[in-house]
């Protein structure tokens, strides 16, 4: 059954299959809102990004088919197996692998999504598929190629540094809005070790600030946490108010409910009234907000708030510009991006004698080899011997 397009087939009972004398289950008639609704059940089964993710992948299987003459739907196997070699012997102007072998999975799930939700077999299951890939693979590593991109972490003095060059940099309200806004990114983001895609979905409702503890955030859902079971993360206070997570935390939370309450004038009123930041402001209450707003937002370049969430793409370009005004060399600038928050937070832990445990904790990985994959990349001589061989 086809439940995307909303209709409900004719179905012709069977009375079993034959020579077997089982019975095969018939297709019930059902109402047309019944199969929209179960088709909108089966498209939230992935996430947005999943969704997204094996569309593109989807399409450049389909050129690259209508490209070289083979059949996309139902694809043969042999069409596949040569669809991976051709795309594991593409090379970049500099002569490295253009792919890591890690989106070729991504474009197999793609592809066996496609079978199975328009009811053909899916060829990637075909033993020469399976072959092909695994043969890929171990080209890849005897050859030592890994064309992946990580992101350089940014430490504590890194954000720190960037924080602090955000707030020099202000020559009027506007800016201050905008620092405001990426000062909560680079502290709730670093402290929380939030993937991008998680600060994007943030909402105001998802923060409160606890008398005890500093921040609560709900997570409602994430990476590892597609069905929204959801957890809490605390972001403590901390000594300094110019790098508090809560301090921060309000100081942009003003600003979003100032906008939502007046707009841009109200925000002026609010800036223009402020007192300098010379002290903690995260004890003094905080401004009541929609709950379903989204916290972080695009600022234009007046100083209005957008009334959409800033995307994941926003987060790491917004990193990528504090990191130019901080006077990072563009090599540098490069290497980072809205994973480099995550990726400090466990690599600072790490150098800060902090376990895999009470690291994943925080970063709510669901397995510590994934932690430790940080703490090999960034920080290899922690808990190593040979920083203490005696050269």
């Amino acid at each position: 059954m086809d439940f995307r397009s909303g209709r409900t087939p004719v179905v012709t009972p069977s009375a079993g299959i034959p020579g077997t004398g089982r019975p095969v289950a018939v297709e019930p008639h059902i109402p047309p809102a019944v199969a929209r609704r179960i088709a909108s059940a089966v498209h939230s089964s992935r996430s947005e990004g999943t969704r997204k993710t094996y569309a593109a992948a989807w399409r450049r299987f389909t050129t690259w088919c209508e490209t070289n003459g083979h059949v996309t739907l139902p694809a043969h196997p042999i069409t596949v197996a040569a669809y991976l070699v051709d795309a594991s012997d593409t090379r970049t102007v500099t002569g490295e692998r253009a792919y890591a072998v890690a989106t070729f999975g991504t474009w197999i799930a793609a592809i066996n999504h496609q079978h199975r939700t328009t009811g053909h077999l899916s060829p990637s299951a075909h033993e020469l598929v399976t072959a092909t890939l695994s043969g890929i693979r171990r080209e890849y590593a005897a050859a030592g190629d890994r064309p992946r991109t990580p992101r350089d972490p940014l430490l504590v003095d890194d954000v720190k540094l960037l924080v602090e060059t955000a707030r020099n940099r202000c020559r009027g309200w506007a800016d201050e809005v905008l620092e405001r806004r990426d000062s909560a990114i680079l502290l709730l983001g670093f402290a929380g070790a939030y993937r991008r895609s998680e600060l994007s979905e943030m909402t105001c409702g998802d923060v409160s600030v606890h008398r005890h503890d500093g921040l609560h955030i709900r997570l409602r859902k994430s990476k590892t946490d597609q069905e929204g079971r959801g957890a809490v993360k605390g972001l403590p206070y901390t000594d300094s108010h110019e790098t508090c997570p809560p301090c921060a935390y309000v100081r942009w939370v003003q600003v979003v409910a100032a906008f939502d309450a007046g707009e841009r004038p109200s925000v002026i009123r609010l800036l223009r009234k402020r007192q300098p930041f010379n002290a903690h402001v995260c004890r003094g209450g905080v401004p009541r907000t929609a709950a379903r707003a989204p916290l972080f937002r695009a600022i234009a370049k007046n100083g209005n708030l957008g009334s959409t969430a800033l995307s994941g793409a926003a987060v790491h370009q917004t990193i990528r510009r504090r990191a130019e005004h901080a006077g990072f060399d563009p090599t540098a600038v490069a290497k980072l991006g809205g994973h480099s928050l995550r990726a400090g937070f466990v690599t600072q832990g790490t150098r800060n004698g902090a376990d895999g445990s009470a690291i994943a904790r925080q970063t709510g990985h669901a397995s510590l080899d994934s932690v430790e994959v940080y703490r090999r990349e960034h920080a290899p001589l922690v808990g190593n011997a040979v920083a203490d061989i005696g050269l």
